[in-house]
């Protein structure tokens, strides 16, 4: 039998359930959890803000071992450390798909939200999606990298090599991508909620240019601004710091209504882009990233039973880098 924290209905605390452990299908993988990472996403699934099937297990920053491995599966075998992402399984023979851009396949599975997640004891994933997790990261130290890491990787991707990065919203996925902003010789400037010392504090130690409120302005003019908290209201706070052809890219999968602004602050050729799920390329080129610079990830480690208090938590934006749950408790 595996435990698994499930999800019954919008707004209900997770409950733990016991289940038989799967098997993996054909191409499948069955993975023994060591670590799985909570994320906003989770939260907006947990909330209702993303509906998808119910029940469901979330979590889809999964790191551990194979334990059983499906027919013709030839990446991974018995042993092998792997993380399994947000993007569980693209179709492969859609427009997009057939494009290199699987990110936006028009029938994808994703990891906890289409199809049951990390926070359990055990999971089923597509073998073509998993990644090989480099020896660089221990198994809770990876966990973030999985879906802070990658999609923050491609939002970062999408803001262009200029040399002055705002970030919007200083939890997981900032902390991991200003330190490979730094490392790129990049000049990051923070901004997080009003007030949030300890947070201006956290992305000063990591090396970013500057650190304010997000009301507040930087000190110079923005190439570009990544938006990892999920307002609205930030799109045009960020498009008035950035200069003449900057971008700001909204790097979540949910935000709050943008609220109308003037068009003179678009202008100028300035862009606002948003940023969906990710690619394996993506995966690859991050990872190896990562472990070059090399990412330290800040954590905060939870047991599986304690999913809801990690969730409770990071709602009321109470934890600094990223949470993560591990099914023997910290």
């Amino acid at each position: 039998m595996m435990r698994a924290m499930q999800l019954d209905r919008p707004g209900a605390p997770l409950r733990p359930v016991d289940r038989p452990v799967p098997e993996p299908g054909p191409g499948e993988l069955l993975v023994a959890i060591a670590a799985c990472g909570v994320c906003r996403t989770d939260l907006h699934i947990a909330d209702g803000d993303l509906n998808g099937p119910l029940p469901i297990v979330p979590g889809h920053e999964i790191v551990g071992r194979v334990a059983a491995v499906g027919k013709g599966v030839t990446e991974f075998t018995i042993g092998d450390r792997i993380g399994v992402p947000w993007l569980g399984r693209s179709c492969g023979c859609c427009p997009y798909c057939r494009e290199g851009r699987e990110n936006l396949c028009d029938a994808p599975l994703f990891t906890g939200f289409s199809r049951d997640g990390g926070f359990a004891t055990h999971a089923v994933a597509d073998a073509r999606h998993c990644f090989a997790i480099p020896d660089a990261f221990g198994d809770v130290e990876a966990a973030p990298l999985l879906c802070a890491g990658l999609i923050g990787y491609r939002a970062l991707k999408r803001a262009g090599e200029g040399a002055a990065l705002g970030l919007y919203g200083f939890g997981a996925a900032a902390h991991i991508l200003a330190q490979v902003a730094i490392a790129q010789g990049r000049r990051v400037h923070a901004f997080t909620r009003p007030g949030d010392r300890a947070a201006q504090d956290f992305a000063r130690s990591l090396g970013c240019a500057s650190a304010q409120g997000s009301g507040e302005a930087p000190p110079e003019a923005l190439d570009a601004a990544i938006l990892f908290a999920p307002v609205g209201a930030l799109v045009p706070e960020a498009l008035r710091h950035v200069r003449k052809g900057g971008r700001v890219v909204c790097a979540g999968i949910h935000m709050s209504d943008i609220p109308s602004f003037a068009y003179a602050d678009l202008w100028g050729e300035r862009m606002l882009l948003s940023v969906a799920n990710l690619t394996r390329a993506d995966g690859a080129e991050f990872l190896a990233l990562a472990a070059r610079v090399p990412v330290k990830t800040r954590t905060t480690v939870f047991a599986l039973a304690q999913a809801n208090e990690a969730l409770d938590i990071l709602r009321s934006g109470g934890i600094e880098g990223a949470a993560v749950l591990v099914p023997e408790g910290p």
